[in-house]
């Protein structure tokens, strides 16, 4: 099984779509997208400095637009699973076909823009958190007022918030921790960015979404979502919402993902998946000499193209933490939209576990009293397209 990331702000480098511009019409798809996002993509991706393709305004719609124009120039049918960091979330959004490459540009250039204005209202940072205990980084990240912004898996955790509170997070480091400071413009993914949503909710309001085609997962908890309107209003929530990416990995683990391939521009996510991964080819993509090697491993681990009806998986993924009880029912069983197909156990009590579509119980991921964490799959459920 294959998946395709998306990088998230940060990964971008000067210069870094040049190669690109060679491909035909890779100029006049840039120049397109650049009049629905704002920014001048072409410039910004050539000719820019690291300090103005550090401008929030215009990183993330370059990022997106990045990763869009890498894509086209895959087998894109043949992967099964799609993922995004961050604002890498909307480009991951039109590859599964939730939205188009118009809209998750422009959304982009809106996000983009409102999250700088935001930023401006006052002073916050972000700060990387290497190593420690989770539980005990956590704790010091509530001590000092600051919000686990990213939380990335790889012992990898992003504080952001006051920059009062980052200095006293640096002066009092968790112990076996480090403090990196982030050259970032503001506390990202925070409630410090609630103007940022709530523009950007105004502008998406008015997208007509499509249904993913393929495995789709969501920062916000890890979960696989098929519901097209269900992943707008997580786009638009994911601006003041941590970013679960160490969830996402557990997802991609659950799901047996046996390689992967990060879009232009390569290498955060990949670095992520080095350090969690065991036996998971890793390829990433930042010039077109990369595209030989993506395709022929998405040819080896993702799903070949035919004209015949083939099977359409959905995967039913846990909201919440417990133990998995699944309902009476056995491989082959038809199952109706909004079937429960089983419960999970919690503190609080039973939290039913339903489908989102019809079709056919193909596989349990998930076996009695099995303990289960947010995101995990649970079971597939097939049918015909």
């Amino acid at each position: 099984m294959l998946a395709v990331l998306a990088p998230g702000q940060g990964s971008q480098k000067p210069g870094f779509l040049t190669p690109w511009l060679a491909l035909p019409g890779a100029e006049a798809r840039l120049r397109w997208w650049s009049a629905l996002s704002g920014v001048d993509l072409v410039h910004l991706g050539t000719a820019a400095g690291a300090e103005e393709i550090k401008d929030t305004a215009k990183t993330q719609p370059l990022l997106v637009a990045a990763a869009l124009l890498t894509a086209e120039h895959l087998p894109m049918h043949d992967a099964t699973v799609v993922a995004g960091h961050s604002v890498g979330e909307l480009a991951a959004a039109a590859l599964a076909g939730v939205l188009s490459p118009e809209a998750a540009i422009t959304l982009a250039g809106v996000r983009g823009r409102e999250m700088a204005a935001a930023c401006a209202i006052e002073p916050t940072g972000m700060s990387a958190v290497l190593g420690g205990d989770q539980d005990e980084v956590l704790a010091a990240l509530d001590a000092t007022g600051l919000y686990p912004a990213n939380r990335n898996g790889a012992g990898q955790i992003v504080a952001a918030g006051s920059l009062a509170g980052l200095e006293k997070l640096a002066a009092a480091p968790p112990a076996r921790s480090r403090i990196i400071g982030l050259k970032v413009a503001g506390a990202f993914h925070t409630p410090y960015m609630t103007p940022a949503e709530e523009a950007l909710g105004r502008i998406a309001a008015g997208i007509t979404p499509g249904r993913a085609a393929k495995i789709l997962l969501s920062n916000l908890d890890g979960t696989a979502v098929d519901h097209g309107h269900t992943m707008l209003l997580r786009l638009v929530r994911q601006v003041t919402a941590p970013v679960r990416w160490d969830l996402c990995m557990e997802t991609l683990a659950g799901l047996g993902v046996t390689a992967i391939v990060e879009l232009a521009p390569a290498g955060t996510l990949a670095g992520l998946a080095k350090r969690t991964f065991k036996g998971v080819e890793i390829v990433t993509v930042n010039t077109p000499a990369d595209l030989p090697a993506a395709r022929d491993a998405i040819a080896r681990h993702g799903t070949a193209p035919t004209h015949e009806p083939h099977p359409e998986f959905r995967v039913v993924v846990a909201a919440t933490a417990g133990t998995f009880t699944p309902a009476d029912l056995t491989e082959g069983d038809r199952i109706s939209t909004g079937q429960a197909i089983g419960a999970i156990q919690t503190r609080q009590g039973p939290v039913e576990v339903a489908a989102h579509a019809a079709g056919v119980l193909t596989e349990w991921l998930a076996h009695p009293d099995d303990p289960v964490a947010p995101g995990q799959p649970l079971a597939r459920i097939g049918g015909q397209i």
